[in-house]
């Protein structure tokens, strides 16, 4: 399990990357934080339902649906799996 808690946010926007270019098959060179999910990576509604899965799988920690619902750049995934507490645990 991914400790992410213990991630800076630099090491966190990697781990996002290298996440989603892993999943959606992206080029990695091409994604940036501004990086819109949507309309810059053809990512659809069941694709992010799949990266909420995959996330909770490697962290043990579930972004909350209105949380995930205001996720559109993978800036904003960066910051809502930082701002995650302990109490937020699966």
């Amino acid at each position: 399990m991914i400790m992410i808690s213990e991630m800076s946010k630099d090491e966190l926007y990697v781990w996002v990357v290298d996440l989603l270019a892993q999943m959606f098959e992206l080029d990695k060179s091409s994604l940036t934080p501004q990086s819109n999910l949507y309309a810059d990576l053809d990512i659809d509604s069941i694709d992010a339902v799949d990266l909420a899965v995959k996330l909770k799988q490697l962290t043990g920690k579930r972004l909350a649906p209105e949380v995930f619902k205001e996720i559109r750049t993978i800036e904003d995934v960066v910051n809502s799996l930082s701002e995650l507490t302990p109490e937020q645990l699966a």
